[in-house]
């Protein structure tokens, strides 16, 4: 099968958007590959994996599926038998019966974490100094600036509901640890990763490495996708 053949859909966080892929999005496309963004609601789980399971029907060929951060859940949701490798960039796995926030509160969190609490609407947004404290310390001012103004809050219905059982249990699996996360900590993402068999790669990464260290992150997605092109 040749890789031309395989499609890439990357997949969002929380209080982020598609544009976050940016970076790694060029690279891709200049290999020749098809690429898509995911466009999640981050309304509640369910909304999030129907959001993504609509776009996986719109594509062709075998799958290789991309998630950062609270996206590492959804894309274990789907059951589209067109995705073939699962790749995890400091993404969060829940196993069967634990919700989002089970696996993102299980260890002490990093002192330079934020604190989080819903709006008077019931949304969760990030505190704007987060987006240099935590969520993308890497980044440059301008990018953090841009990352903080096109934030798209997360519903606690998203991270509240016990998910079944996760693709990565029946799928290759590739997990990017970002060894300077200051949102989901390095010894949780090591949990999941080891716990899930993938292949692992741990680097000297923010939380947010598609924006911060995108060759870092386009390098292991075209390791999936050899894998799921020689298969």
């Amino acid at each position: 099968m040749p890789a031309t053949n395989v499609t890439i859909v990357l997949v969002h966080g929380a209080w982020a958007d598609g544009s976050s892929w940016a970076k790694v999005i060029a690279p891709l496309a200049a290999d020749g590959l098809k690429v898509t963004a995911a466009p999640l609601p981050l309304t509640s789980f369910a909304d999030d994996v129907a959001a993504l399971d609509r776009t996986l029907e719109r594509v062709t060929g075998p799958v290789v599926l991309v998630g950062h951060a609270y996206a590492g859940a959804v894309i274990a949701a789907t059951r589209s038998e067109k995705v073939r490798a699962l790749v995890y960039v400091a993404a969060l796995a829940p196993d069967e019966g634990e919700t989002v926030a089970d696996v993102f509160y299980r260890a002490e969190p990093h002192p330079q974490a934020p604190k989080l609490a819903p709006d008077s609407h019931g949304l969760i947004y990030l505190p704007d100094d987060a987006f240099s404290a935590a969520f993308a310390q890497n980044a440059s001012k301008e990018e953090q600036r841009l990352l903080a103004a096109v934030q798209r809050p997360i519903s606690p219905a998203c991270i509240t509901v016990a998910v079944d059982r996760p693709l990565w249990k029946d799928r290759p699996a590739w997990f990017l640890i970002a060894e300077q996360d200051h949102m989901i900590v390095e010894e949780t993402q090591r949990f999941m990763a080891r716990r899930m068999n993938a292949h692992i790669h741990a680097r000297p990464v923010d939380h947010t490495p598609l924006v911060t260290a995108p060759a870092v992150v386009v390098d292991i997605i075209r390791e999936a996708v050899g894998a799921v092109a020689a298969a």
